[in-house]
């Protein structure tokens, strides 16, 4: 497990007992499957054993492995002493005292002033919620629900009352989308406990979705946003290619699965419309299944028995089916052009091993506030906000902005904001700027 030397720490519990030393070197040797190690402020622990058994999911943890994860267990953790029972056990040994805190050069006056800014943060108490703000929220939700039945339990079921119950149908499941996301960041309640169980009502009771699916798949986009290989967002299946360097990759290589100089066209028949109602669709259920999810799977059933029993009786089973299906190609729509327009013109590389400000500025970037925009993109609006600090509740998002900035114009970092209209056209620009390297190394390279 490594070599090392060994450090004895005079008044300290276990002090009669050595501690191993150990080398960045070593460390990240420790980065394979069966062979992970990870560092949380100096102290060495080998999560190997431990991994599949992360509430957070297996892969996120993985992401770590062999590399210094103190910025990554601060961000996604906001009760660090809670955890400390299940790293004690873990530890194995320290960081020699002739090693860095840190790994891979990174800048270590930087990531002072991070952690300088989170612990402002936490002394400002931007990372308390408002549980009135959230209550409204949910409110807003189920009163969107109740007006599209009653439509047609008033009026009938035309085709334009049909169409209009579907939109207010799609915009209450997009906005049940923002809220189960603030429960499966921990945003909301202090007992992590409560957070999952109201994430499991807004996903499964209210959208029919699994929460862990969606927790295991989303932290990982956290941990390595916009990250070949560990972000799943940018995972396209051969359907798309991103960013700078994969198109040139898959060109040089003469891998052409489309013909991605088209992409930004085909991008409007099967991104936006086919997300949610069917790969996520199919993802969410074989999920379910393979991990024998059952609690979940309940929980998505009492959806859809709810959401059968409300509309049958207008449309018969089959119509109620087409409707919700319907339903889910709107909020698909809405989901797809929200989530993209802040990641997908940014940075979309190979593992480049930065820090954990950098990172998420060089894969995020802001849409200007508004009181529409931020309903709209469910305060996603401040998506570097978001990605700094993920357990941050939405409402303190504007508050904590003006600050973040402050410690980029410091370092050179580039802070981007753009409007609505910007940020939805770039996701057009980018697919086509992509398209068009790889046109370019398929051709010549």
């Amino acid at each position: 497990m490594g070599g090392g030397g060994q450090l004895t720490e005079p008044g300290e519990a276990g002090s009669c007992r050595g501690v191993n030393l150990y080398t960045w070197e070593e460390v990240q040797r420790h980065c394979h499957r069966n062979d992970q190690w990870l560092v949380i402020n100096r102290k060495v622990y080998n999560i190997t054993q431990w991994a599949t058994r992360h509430p957070g999911g297996l892969r996120v943890i993985n992401h770590y492995a062999g590399e210094d994860a103190t910025e990554a267990f601060a961000a996604f953790h906001p009760d660090p002493r809670f955890t400390q029972k299940f790293l004690k056990p873990l530890l194995i040994g320290e960081l020699a005292t002739t090693e860095p805190s840190h790994d891979h050069d990174k800048n270590a006056a930087l990531m002072q002033d991070f952690r300088t800014l989170r612990d402002d943060v936490e002394k400002k108490g931007l990372l308390q919620a408002r549980p009135l703000f959230f209550c409204l929220h949910l409110g807003h939700i189920v009163l969107l629900e109740a007006l599209a039945w009653m439509l047609l339990w008033l009026w009938g079921t035309s085709w334009s009352l049909t169409l209009l119950c579907a939109i207010i149908q799609g915009t209450a499941q997009s906005q049940a989308g923002w809220l189960q996301h603030d429960f499966g960041h921990l945003s909301v309640f202090k007992k992590s406990g409560w957070n999952h169980i109201l994430q499991k009502f807004v996903i499964g009771h209210l959208k029919g979705a699994s929460a862990n699916w969606w927790n295991h798949r989303h932290f990982q986009h956290h941990a390595k946003p916009n990250v070949f290989n560990k972000d799943p967002d940018v995972n396209m299946l051969h359907v798309f290619v991103l960013g700078d360097s994969q198109p040139v990759e898959y060109g040089t290589k003469k891998i052409k699965h489309f013909p991605y100089n088209h992409q930004h066209q085909y991008f409007f028949l099967i991104g936006p419309p086919l997300l949610i109602p069917v790969y996520f669709h199919i993802q969410i259920l074989r999920t379910m299944f393979s991990r024998r999810d059952w609690v979940d799977l309940a929980w998505c059933m009492t959806f859809y028995l709810r959401f059968l029993y409300s509309y049958v009786p207008f449309y018969g089973f089959f119509g109620s089916l087409a409707l919700i299906s319907f339903v889910r190609f709107l909020e698909s729509h809405w989901f797809v052009w929200v989530t993209q327009m802040n990641h997908l013109p940014m940075d979309i590389d190979h593992e480049r091993h930065q820090d954990w400000l950098s990172m998420q500025l060089s894969a995020t970037c802001n849409v200007e506030q508004s009181a529409f925009n931020d309903w709209f993109s469910g305060h996603l609006n401040f998506q570097i906000e978001h990605h700094l600090f993920p357990t941050m509740p939405r409402h303190n998002y504007h508050l904590v902005a003006p600050l973040v900035r402050t410690v980029c114009e410091k370092h050179g970092i580039h802070y981007q904001v753009k409007t609505l209209q910007q940020g939805l056209v770039d996701v057009v620009r980018s697919l086509k700027k992509s398209g068009n390297l790889w046109l370019d190394a398929y051709l010549h390279k």
